[in-house]
């Protein structure tokens, strides 16, 4: 058996999983002897769920771990910014030492620098003595800073300092300092953004932006949602000491299409809510609309419980929507059409007749009530204008015949057959809405404004 290479490295004594096999660094790569880590990292620190953008996030975050690199976890309030920040510094080879988080939106623009940097006695007003700022107590650890967006622009140019050289100064002092810190920093703002409007330096960007982590929002793991919710109601059962309260299949149904704007924060403070509130243990979509009406806000009208929408008829909220959303494409295809006749008969010097004089509405204009064309006012004329012409006992239909115009000629024998039942109305709306997303179901059911389950199942059913 050849001699293992010799390099630069050791041993770690700790690894961060619980009895497996021990890691090795090489430099800044770190080789990996851990089976199934994904799913220890996901029990160590109790992250619940299964869908492939968290474990992406979770992947990157556990490779970045072991490297000193600084690194940007984005993603919108609420979706556990601050616990992948603890994974990587409990990955790290600083664990060790101290972790601290600072929200920069929640100190003032005035003192914020003396609470990173410190300050010397008298520096400023109310400073009675000296005081070390976070950057020198965390020496050797990691310090995340949240909202960094917030952080005041001097502040800005201060940290950028520390991050290239680890060089601070307190405020009030010329002593420059040194620190071994590792920066992690999170944002639910876009600092692209804020970089083109000024608000942010764009050299402190992309020295922070490192390594990038995007934890992905509630309402972009659906799946997750029943899963989290039955963690924390088991939770909040046994610190109530109370039964646990679960939901039925359509109450599931109702969270998994809620948009969640404070995502798994607010996702708690529902289970938390029902398992005090509740008096039925078993919660239904019924005793969710009465207790928490919010959570049936939607982009388009949903029913309400005295019209039967949850006791009668389809259960599937997911389906309702999608029809109404054909309905109203349908209107604004009408509204386009109309004008599109009126620019066609005006464009062909045709004259609208007076609805009195109508006696039957020519063929494939379907139910319009304006405008109607009288038969006697499109009969024929001499020459070669002509525009109508009498067929089959009276009946009267359109024939654009002036080739002086270049708008196009239409046959109305070419006319497309709109679906007639309700599953063909949505089987025509999943169709265009895929051939719109050339096929990618995640921006299709987003548009649709349904789950992903929910359309895979219905392109399965109608064979699309």
């Amino acid at each position: 058996m050849p001699p293992a290479p010799r390099c630069w490295g050791r041993l770690l004594d700790e690894t961060p999983f619980p009895g497996k096999a021990r890691s090795y660094y090489v430099g800044p790569i770190i080789i990996e002897t851990v089976a199934s880590n994904l799913q220890a990292i996901k029990a160590r620190f109790g992250i619940v769920g299964t869908s492939a953008a968290l474990d992406a996030a979770l992947e990157t975050a556990i490779r970045v771990a072991p490297t000193d690199l600084s690194v940007l976890i984005t993603g919108e309030s609420g979706v556990g910014k601050e616990a992948f920040s603890k994974i990587i510094h409990a990955l790290s080879s600083r664990k060790h030492n101290e972790f601290i988080a600072v929200n920069c939106g929640a100190i003032p623009e005035g003192t914020i620098n003396s609470e990173l940097f410190g300050h010397e006695k008298g520096s400023f007003t109310g400073a009675a003595g000296e005081r070390k700022g976070y950057f020198e107590t965390v020496n050797g650890g990691t310090i995340f800073l949240d909202e960094i967006g917030e952080m005041p622009n001097d502040t800005q140019a201060y940290l950028l300092r520390v991050l290239e050289s680890g060089e601070f100064i307190r405020v009030g002092a010329s002593k420059v300092q040194k620190t071994d810190v590792r920066i992690i920093a999170a944002t639910n703002v876009n600092l692209e953004d804020a970089v083109r409007k000024g608000k942010f330096r764009e050299d402190l960007f992309y020295r922070l932006n490192t390594v990038p982590i995007r934890v992905p929002s509630l309402k972009e793991r659906p799946d997750d949602i029943p899963v989290l919710f039955r963690r924390f109601a088991g939770d909040f059962a046994e610190k109530y000491r109370m039964q646990t309260v679960r939901l039925d299949e359509r109450a599931e149904l109702v969270l998994e299409n809620y948009h969640w704007p404070g995502n798994i924060r607010e996702l708690k403070n529902v289970a938390e809510q029902l398992s005090v509130l509740s008096e039925e243990r078993m919660i239904t979509a019924e005793s969710l609309q009465r207790t928490m009406p919010q959570l049936f806000n939607r982009h388009l009208p949903v029913p309400s419980q005295q019209s039967g929408s949850y006791t009668k008829g389809s259960s599937d909220f997911q389906e309702r929507e999608l029809l109404y959303k054909v309905l109203f494409d349908m209107k604004n295809d009408l509204n386009d059409l109309k004008s599109m006749f009126y620019k066609l008969v005006e464009s062909n010097n045709l004259r609208m007749p007076e609805i009195s004089n109508l006696k039957q509405i020519p063929s494939g204009l379907g139910n319009f009530a304006e405008p109607q064309f009288e038969e006697s006012g499109f009969l024929r004329e001499s020459n070669s204008t002509q525009r109508f012409q009498t067929l089959e006992h009276d009946r009267v239909r359109p024939i654009i015949i002036d080739p002086s115009n270049n708008t196009g000629n239409f046959d109305d024998s070419e006319e497309e057959d709109m679906p007639q039942t309700m599953d063909e109305i949505e089987k025509e709306a999943i169709k265009k809405t895929l051939s719109k997303y050339k096929g990618r179901r995640k921006e299709a059911a987003d548009e649709l404004r349904i789950s992903e389950r929910t359309l895979y199942r219905k392109i399965k059913q109608y064979g699309l």
